[in-house]
């Protein structure tokens, strides 16, 4: 079978028009973009199981709504550093990462500020900041005063 004459150009050679073919593939493409159904990962869903006779240390839903942020402030009275984890005043920096440690575990997204007064040496800020990244607190922010 004999190909008409007018697929074939001045010196005889046969001239393929790529353009209806472009065109094609780009629609089978985006047919099959539109049709693709796309499924959401599954996820594990929390669970707390209480068998009989025995007790949950698991914390309750109300005690993870209860903490937003933790605020470590960071004083220089006498000399010597000072250490204030929201609210409660604390004596060194293992009783600084035992507090960290324990809001943590409840709840490891929490964010962290720092609120440093201004003449205490920076050695003491980046021993809480590693105390912090330690344990796996990775929202760690500075406070800083609107005075300043």
């Amino acid at each position: 079978m004999r190909r008409p004459s007018y697929h074939r150009d001045a010196q005889g050679r046969l001239e393929v028009k790529m353009t209806p073919m472009i065109d094609v593939i780009f629609l089978l493409l985006i047919f099959f973009v539109c049709t693709a159904s796309f499924q959401i990962e599954e996820a594990s869903l929390p669970a707390t199981l209480s068998l009989p006779g025995t007790t949950s240390d698991v914390p309750t839903e109300q005690e993870w709504q209860d903490l937003e942020e933790i605020v470590v402030n960071v004083v220089w009275r006498d000399g010597r550093p000072g250490w204030r984890v929201s609210g409660r005043s604390l004596q060194g920096l293992d009783e600084v990462r035992a507090v960290l440690q324990a809001a943590a575990a409840v709840k490891i997204d929490l964010p962290v500020i720092l609120d440093v007064e201004g003449d205490v040496p920076i050695e003491y800020v980046i021993d809480v900041y590693d105390v912090c990244r330690a344990i796996g607190l990775a929202r760690i922010q500075f406070a800083a005063s609107v005075d300043a």
